[in-house]
């Protein structure tokens, strides 16, 4: 697979298969027996229905999700890259967390190892401290609030002595 009519097919399909979680949609891009995992699985997902259950679940967290191209996807031989902005209003539990009613943006991607020019095996890469700073789980980059946590974990004292 090369060419770029065929690589935004391919991410097309993939982005709209996690826009519907509908089985049927990953079916058009991917191996029956597809292997999936991203940030929130425990352990990788085998299969069409485990992986539209777990779209599903991004779904039902946030039922106003876009999953909007980022960047141009990149399609070479048996690879694939696919990178994707989600936004939405966190309205559902997700993960073992209650609702918040907040709005999350993150930018993200999926490397895509295909077999016969479906998708045979995928990982999902997204920033999760930024959703949990988003969510209000965590604090921000470069805060007090963050340098105390640090500071608690055992890193030292590095992001006091990098603003004095």
């Amino acid at each position: 697979m090369s060419g770029s009519s065929i690589d935004e097919e391919l991410a097309s399909l993939w982005r709209g298969a996690w826009a519907t979680a509908e089985r049927e949609a990953f079916a058009a891009c991917c191996g029956a027996r597809v292997h999936y995992e991203d940030p929130l699985t425990t352990e990788p997902l085998e299969g069409l229905d485990a992986l539209a259950e777990h779209a599903g679940r991004y779904r039902e967290a946030f039922p106003d999700l876009r999953l909007e191209p980022s960047g141009q996807p990149v399609v070479q031989e048996r690879f694939a890259c696919v990178p994707w902005r989600l936004a939405g209003t966190h309205r559902g539990a997700l993960g073992g967390l209650p609702a918040s009613g907040r709005f999350v943006a993150v930018e993200g991607l999926h490397y895509l190892e295909l077999a016969d020019g479906r998708v045979g095996r995928a990982r999902g890469f997204f920033d999760l401290y930024d959703v949990a700073v988003q969510l209000g789980l965590l604090p921000a980059r470069g805060s007090l609030a963050e340098t105390a946590l640090l500071l608690v974990r055992g890193f030292g004292l590095r992001g006091l002595r990098q603003r004095a």
